[in-house]
């Protein structure tokens, strides 16, 4: 698959690059992109949730009335579940949401989210550029000139550019991601990829 190759500005550069059908032409794995994003999103949890127990509440242990002819059922303690501000019966606990996916699952994942956008015509491939001082206003301008404006972006940097990355950051719809880094998630959950052209020797070298 060809790609022009496009300037900052919108216009074209005057060449293309050949997409690596070993990574964006393949048969996608639909189960393998499934763990992956689960993985992903288990990680986004905090885990920290947590109710108390009937041993864990404060109260008093004095056994709250008789034990027979009260007509009612019997009862122990005031910090039973059955009785409001008890504890609470299998409520939360601290835990880690985290579970273990295969480097080459997770690899394919990646590869199958990335033909999806191939797929798609959701890649644009941007000769490499960089900007002067952090402004978030040029970085608007650039997707403007994309006609990328609006949309959610996902753009893989060949190496880390702290002015890129600061440009983009109060943007709201927009990533900036070094392509070595990219996962499943941010991939299938942008509408377009920006890729810079430097990138994709990246992204060949990690996964053909």
């Amino acid at each position: 698959m060809k790609l022009a190759v496009l300037k900052s500005d919108g216009s074209e550069a005057g060449r293309s690059v050949e997409l690596n059908d070993a990574i964006f032409a393949i048969t996608p794995n639909d189960h393998a992109i499934y763990l992956d994003v689960k993985q992903y999103l288990a990680n986004q949890r905090q885990g920290t949730h947590k109710s108390k127990e009937r041993a864990e509440i404060a109260g008093s242990t004095k056994k709250i009335k008789k034990q027979k002819g009260t007509g009612t059922a019997r009862a122990g303690s005031i910090k039973s579940p059955i009785f409001r501000g008890g504890g609470r019966v299998f409520g939360p606990q601290p835990r880690d949401y985290g579970f273990k996916v295969n480097r080459k699952v997770k690899s394919l994942a990646k590869v199958s989210s990335l033909t999806y956008k191939a797929k798609e015509q959701a890649i644009v491939v941007v000769e490499d550029f960089a900007l002067e001082a952090p402004k978030t206003k040029e970085f608007v301008k650039v997707l403007k000139s994309l006609s990328l404006e609006g949309k959610k972006v996902l753009a893989l940097l060949p190496e880390k550019n702290d002015n890129l990355y600061l440009a983009s950051r109060n943007l709201k719809k927009c990533k900036v991601a070094e392509a070595t880094h990219l996962n499943t998630y941010d991939v299938l959950n942008a509408d377009s990829l920006v890729v810079f052209e430097s990138s994709l020797a990246k992204i060949e070298n990690l996964f053909a």
